[in-house]
């Protein structure tokens, strides 16, 4: 980490959340926010914080939602949970994998909670800040060679609709607001490091910088759209 990193677009003293903050990227988000002398609180929020959010859990949502108004409002807020894989749930190689239980768990985190994060949090963003919600270049229909992980892939494209179509709302409503989904790449991590993927991986470090700087660049114009972490714009 180092002092020099600031972000210039969301004012002096603002206020930052951090979803997920328990996780590799959450985590080095909140490093980096706490090292600008621009930002003025970092509210971490996961399921183990106070209040907890848990994904799995809607009132959780709302309920932390409901608690933290009286802070708000947040200049940025940042979504980085996600599910890929855990001990009863692994990527599908093939569509004679595909479980019921499994899709329903990996939307659950993926997307109905994020839907969910975008109703109960919105209220709370600063009309001129930003919201950043990870997604994955593998939620790209435009860009899917490989096939394979339907559940993943699907519960992404999905969140990435989520983001297109509550960004459209915003920019009738609140036309300086920023909404963004963004793919942080291949980052050293438990989601990733199972994978083939995994040994050219960067550090969570590494990534939650270029992805601040790159919220920093975009502007209200480039809401609802979908952006890798080196300003590539990516296909629906």
């Amino acid at each position: 980490m180092n002092s020099s990193f600031r972000m210039n677009s969301l004012g002096e003293g603002y206020r930052a959340l951090v979803i997920g903050a328990s996780g590799a990227l959450g985590a080095a988000f909140c490093e980096w926010l706490n090292e600008d002398p621009g930002c003025s609180v970092v509210r971490e929020l996961g399921r183990n914080s106070v209040p907890g959010l848990d994904l799995e859990k809607p009132d959780s949502i709302a309920s932390a939602a409901a608690e933290l108004a009286e802070e708000a409002p947040y200049q940025l807020i940042l979504h980085a949970a996600g599910l890929l894989h855990r001990e009863d749930i692994k990527p599908e190689k093939s569509y004679t994998s595909i479980e019921a239980d499994a899709l329903q768990a990996i939307f659950q985190v993926n997307t109905l909670g994020p839907a969910l994060v975008l109703r109960h949090f919105l209220p709370l963003l600063d009309p001129r800040g930003a919201m950043a919600m990870l997604c994955a270049k593998v939620g790209s229909i435009g860009d899917n060679r490989l096939g394979g992980w339907y559940a993943y892939r699907a519960s992404k494209a999905a969140l990435n609709m989520l983001i297109k179509t509550a960004a459209i709302e915003l920019a009738r409503t609140r036309p300086q607001t920023r909404l963004l989904s963004l793919h942080p790449g291949t980052v050293i991590s438990g989601l990733s490091q199972p994978f083939k993927g995994a040994c050219a991986a960067r550090p969570a470090s590494l990534a939650a910088r270029e992805l601040l700087s790159l919220i920093d660049r975009l502007a209200p114009a480039d809401s609802g759209n979908f952006f890798a972490y080196n300003a590539e714009r990516l296909p629906w």
